[in-house]
């Protein structure tokens, strides 16, 4: 029997993250997904698992605690001696003023979307290389935010960060001859939790998504197949995508 893909997701237990982890079941990866919810992973794993007759292998993790990401990690290693797609989905942001804000957010937001995503790179690609192979891909979810600065400079900031972090990676994958590929999706708009979470408020974040057709989660995920279906002599770096009609 062939072995199938792995692929690992962060952010799995909601909105882009649970797309993405639907589109490569459905494209035939075996899945490690994790997030601080379990008991929604518990419920993508069995649906997943039964309707597309994959192994689904769930974690929880707080990606504050680095302990808790490498021990996703190594039961990954355990459970299927290898790795083939890491997605760096987990994100979040805060309105939080330069100005005013408090450090625990800025903290909270740089850890998430720069420091666990470093983390979670490094050990991927480890994986990549230890089971006998060079090869695999590395997709980062940043942002538009990452173009430009509409709002929270924190925010952006981190997510300026992942472009950064984007374009270093390929450089020292192409110092090292690797074969491991990198690419960023950066969304604008897209309904998800996260404008509640961003703003602190249910009704903004319906203002912000009731104001002309918005993204949706399957919309990123069909741009994930799109960038990993490449040839392997293609890489795609960075696809920015927004609602036809956002302004900016």
């Amino acid at each position: 029997m062939t072995k199938r893909p792995v692929a690992a997701v962060t952010g799995a237990s909601s909105g882009i993250g649970t797309a993405i982890a639907t589109r490569l079941a459905a494209d035939g990866y075996d899945l490690a997904l994790c997030a601080r919810r379990q008991q929604r992973l518990t419920d993508l794993a069995s649906k997943l698992s039964q309707e597309y007759d994959i192994e689904v292998l769930t974690h929880t993790v707080d990606l504050r605690d680095e302990a808790k990401i490498l021990e996703w990690f190594s039961a990954i290693a355990t459970r299927f001696k290898g790795l083939d797609v890491l997605v760096n989905n987990a994100g979040l942001g805060y309105k939080e003023s330069l100005t005013s804000g408090t450090t625990d957010k800025w903290r909270e937001t740089l850890d998430v979307n720069v420091i666990a995503l470093c983390i979670c790179t490094r050990e991927a690609i480890k994986l990549m290389r230890d089971f006998g192979k060079d090869q695999g891909h590395v997709v980062h979810i940043s942002s538009m935010s990452g173009h430009r600065v509409p709002g929270s400079g924190m925010y952006s900031a981190s997510k300026f960060a992942v472009r950064a972090l984007t374009e270093g990676l390929r450089q020292e994958l192409r110092a090292a001859n690797s074969a491991i590929r990198i690419s960023a999706i950066s969304p604008g708009f897209v309904e998800t939790e996260f404008a509640e979470k961003y703003s602190g408020s249910l009704e903004q974040a319906h203002q912000v998504y009731s104001q002309f057709p918005i993204l949706q989660p399957q919309d990123i995920a069909n741009a994930i197949g799109y960038v990993l279906s490449q040839p392997d002599y293609v890489q795609v770096h960075d696809i920015l995508v927004r609602p036809t009609q956002q302004s900016s």
